[in-house]
């Protein structure tokens, strides 16, 4: 995947920003707060139709303005002459427009997931480093965007599960304080139930395709060390011959009770987690610091390989700021994946944290406030 230009339009920092990049390494420097994460937010944004940091689009939009815009030039060979058109445009509720979110692909009205069809990402950031002790949504959110990038019809499904799961509990709420009965139920339960268990079910057909992908960039990085494995934990296990759906239809059953006394939903995809284990043992619980930033890394680099199996053309992969988080074996490790992508875009405060072949080889640019400069 490669980004030859990409238009900013009072986008978060930046008012108004144009830029052409090359192939190879782009090595974006800037201090902080000037507006580097900025940048490949927007380049998630055309990969995914929203943010990773952001829980609602119209922050998004930079202050003062009502409508913000991502467009950019993809292709899918390196050198390639033709080349697919992505458009976000993006408002908050004070420009008073039907739609909050457009997206557009080669000028075609399309759903989020046609962005990822064209445009896939990695992402290594510094919240990444958070991935195997941090909350269990941590470890959800990566898992789902991968899942969004393999599984068409995965962040849709997202949207109406959360979307149902909200009525769910607002009724479970009015159930118990005696504003409604109980025979509205069913109704949502039965998209909870469809949903649901359709997200479990291509999550762990998602982390079966990983599995090999995940070891194999493990041994590349630690050599010799027990076997690291992303585990998934669902408060809905299936028993015997069920099925996610099945499962989950019985465990709403089997909690329908405590449901009305809590006044939420305890089951379901969103309460799950996925867990990283080395030689079977919880890495959270006894691993180092060492370990488990070298399980975040190869995390990383599988889904570099996993993304890049279906056809043979590797995902974008952009580095916010972390090399400073890597010991220097681990950065080799990055440089050599880096230096054999197409693209990638890779931020730092001080060109001097980064590997000295990584900048020879790279176009560098500066950020600062609202401005993206070629420095050579």
């Amino acid at each position: 995947m490669r980004i030859h230009e990409l238009t900013l339009a009072d986008f978060r920092s930046y008012e108004h920003l144009y830029a052409a990049f090359p192939g190879g390494p782009q090595v974006v420097v800037g201090q902080n707060a000037a507006g580097k994460t900025n940048l490949i937010e927007a380049f998630v944004v055309l990969s995914l139709g929203r943010s990773h940091r952001a829980r609602a689009d119209h922050e998004l939009v930079r202050w003062g303005a009502t409508v913000g815009r991502v467009e950019a030039s993809v292709s899918r060979e390196p050198a390639s002459s033709a080349f697919e058109t992505l458009d976000v445009a993006l408002a908050t509720p004070e420009a008073g427009l039907r739609s909050r979110k457009r997206i557009r692909v080669n000028g075609v009205g399309r759903r989020a997931d046609a962005l990822s069809a064209t445009l896939r990402t990695v992402l290594f950031a510094p919240e990444s480093m958070l991935l195997v002790a941090g909350v269990p949504s941590l470890r959800r959110d990566e898992l789902d965007e991968l899942v969004a990038q393999l599984r068409p019809g995965h962040a849709r499904a997202l949207g109406t599960y959360g979307r149902a799961l909200t009525q769910r509990n607002s009724l479970l709420r009015l159930i118990r304080d005696g504003a409604a009965d109980r025979g509205q139920l069913p109704y949502w339960d039965g998209i909870v139930v469809e949903e649901g268990g359709g997200i479990v079910q291509r999550r762990f057909d998602v982390l079966d395709q990983l599995r090999a992908p995940l070891a194999s960039a493990h041994e590349e990085i630690a050599p010799g060390e027990e076997a690291l494995e992303l585990r998934y934990e669902t408060n809905a296990p299936v028993h015997g011959g069920e099925t996610p759906r099945d499962a989950l239809r019985r465990r709403l059953a089997e909690t329908s009770e405590k449901e009305l006394w809590n006044g939420q939903t305890l089951v379901g995809p969103h309460r799950d987690d996925v867990r990283f284990k080395l030689g079977g043992r919880d890495l959270a619980a006894f691993g180092s610091r060492g370990q488990q930033r070298t399980a975040i890394l190869a995390l990383k680099l599988g889904e570099l390989d996993l993304l890049g199996q279906g056809d043979g053309v590797p995902p974008l992969l952009l580095l916010d700021d972390v090399f400073s988080e890597l010991d220097p074996e681990r950065r080799a490790h990055l440089v050599q994946r880096i230096g054999a992508l197409p693209q990638a875009f890779v931020t730092t405060t001080a060109l001097e944290d980064l590997d000295p072949t990584l900048v020879a080889r790279s176009t560098a640019w500066r950020v600062t406030p609202g401005r993206l400069e070629r420095l050579r």
